[in-house]
C-alpha cells in the first residue's frame, strides 16, 4: 500500500547520512505559543565604523582592514584551527579518544558594503565570491596538510552571526569532519553499487518529479531535498558531474552564484524580512584522487518556521529519536516557486 504523504505522518529516509526525518503534515494548524523572536534591524549603514569587517576599520584582534573595494579575505583573529599544532592522541583507551587537529581559519568578506547580503548584491558581486571559494579551495588541495576544506555562512543573529556585515569563512582541516565523512561513505557505497554519483540519480529523479524543484539555471538545480528537517531547507545541485569548485569553469561559476542568489532572494520574501540561515558546501576532499562517487552540494538550513519572528527549535523529540517537520517538503518547494513567480529579478 502506497502512503499519503500529504497528509497522514511517515518517515522520510536521507540516503546521504542514513538518517531518517517524521513528517507529521497533520499538524500544521496547531497554535504557536512559544518563543517569538526579535524582528532584525531593518536598516544598517552603508558603512559602520564600530564594524571589525568594514574597509580600513581595526579588527577585534588589532590588525586594520585594507580599504578594499571588492571581496576581501583574511586568516581569522581568533581561529578554531592554527596550522603546525603538534600531532598526538591520549593514549589507547577506547573510551577516552582524543587526537590533535590542525587547519586554517580563513573569513571572507562579501563586499566592503555593511548594508548588502547576497539577495541584494549585483550577480557580478556574488560570482565574484564563488570565484574566490573556488580559489581557497584550490589552495587547499595543494597543501598535504589539509584534508578537506568546509566553505559555510551564518546569516543572521538567530544562526549565531556575530556581524552582519556579509561574509562567509573557510575551515580546512587536516581530517574529514565527521558529517563529511558519513557522507563520503554513503556516496562511495552508493557508486559502488550504481557506478554513479548518488546525487547525480537523486537529481535525475527529483527533475522528473517536479514537485520538490524550487529554480533551475544552464548549470545547476535549486530543490527542497525529499528527506529536508529545516522547514525551508534547501540544495543546490549541479546539472552535470561536479566533485567540487576546483572543477568548475567560468560559466559553472556565474550559474552556481545565479542559483545562491535567486534561492536566498526568495527567502528574504517569504516573511518579508532578512531571511536567517546556515549553509555551506560539500565536496570532494581536498586528499589525491580522483574522487568519483562526490558530487558538490550546498545545504542551506533557514530556521524560520512560520513568519519572521517563531522559528523551529531542534528539542525533545528532535534531540532523542529522529529530527520531526510539521509541513512537507513538498509545500516549502511550492511556496518558493510562488514567490519567485511574483518577485522579478534585478540584475
Amino acid at each position: 500500500m502506497t502512503i499519503d504523504l500529504t497528509s497522514h505522518p511517515h518517515r522520510r529516509f536521507n540516503p546521504l547520512t542514513g538518517e531518517w526525518v517524521l513528517v507529521s503534515p497533520q499538524r500544521t494548524h496547531r497554535p504557536w505559543q512559544g518563543q517569538v523572536e526579535a524582528m532584525p534591524e531593518s536598516t544598517r549603514l552603508a558603512y559602520d565604523e564600530h564594524c571589525y569587517l568594514c574597509p580600513g576599520n581595526a579588527r577585534a584582534g588589532g590588525q586594520r582592514n585594507p580599504s578594499y573595494t571588492d571581496t576581501f579575505v583574511f586568516t581569522n583573529d581568533f581561529p578554531a584551527l592554527v596550522p603546525g599544532t603538534p600531532a598526538g592522541a591520549l593514549g589507547n583507551d577506547p573510551l577516552f579518544r582524543a587526537e590533535s587537529e590542525s587547519g586554517v581559519c580563513r573569513v571572507i568578506c562579501f563586499s566592503p558594503r555593511h548594508d548588502l547580503s547576497v539577495p541584494n548584491m549585483t550577480l557580478d558581486a556574488v560570482t565574484r565570491v564563488v570565484e574566490l571559494w573556488r580559489e581557497e579551495y584550490r589552495a587547499f588541495v595543494r597543501d598535504p596538510a589539509i584534508d578537506y576544506v568546509q566553505i559555510f555562512e551564518n546569516k543572521g543573529a538567530v544562526m549565531g552571526c556575530s556581524n552582519p556585515h556579509p561574509h562567509c569563512q573557510v575551515w580546512a582541516s587536516s581530517s574529514l569532519p565527521t558529517r563529511v565523512q558519513v557522507e563520503q561513505e554513503r556516496q562511495q557505497q552508493y557508486f559502488d553499487h550504481h557506478a554513479r554519483p548518488l546525487l547525480e540519480d537523486y537529481l535525475e529523479r527529483e527533475r522528473a518529479a517536479g514537485t520538490r524543484i524550487v529554480y533551475e539555471n544552464r548549470h545547476f538545480v535549486v530543490l527542497v531535498p525529499f528527506w529536508a528537517v529545516w522547514p525551508f531547507e534547501a540544495l543546490i545541485l549541479p546539472r552535470g558531474r561536479l566533485p567540487s569548485l576546483a572543477a568548475c569553469d567560468a560559466a559553472q561559476v556565474a550559474w552556481l552564484a545565479d542559483a545562491y542568489r535567486t534561492l536566498t532572494q526568495a527567502y528574504d520574501q517569504i516573511f518579508a524580512c532578512e531571511f536567517p540561515y546556515t549553509a555551506g558546501i560539500h565536496q570532494a576532499p581536498a586528499t589525491p584522487g580522483e574522487h568519483a562517487a562526490w558530487q558538490l552540494h550546498m545545504h542551506f538550513y533557514p530556521p524560520l518556521l512560520r513568519s519572521a519572528t517563531i522559528r523551529k527549535f531542534m528539542v525533545g523529540y528532535e534531540m532523542l529519536a529522529d529530527p520531526q517537520r510539521d509541513f512537507t517538503p513538498e509545500s516549502a518547494a511550492a511556496t518558493l516557486r510562488q514567490v519567485l513567480q511574483v518577485t522579478p529579478k534585478t540584475q
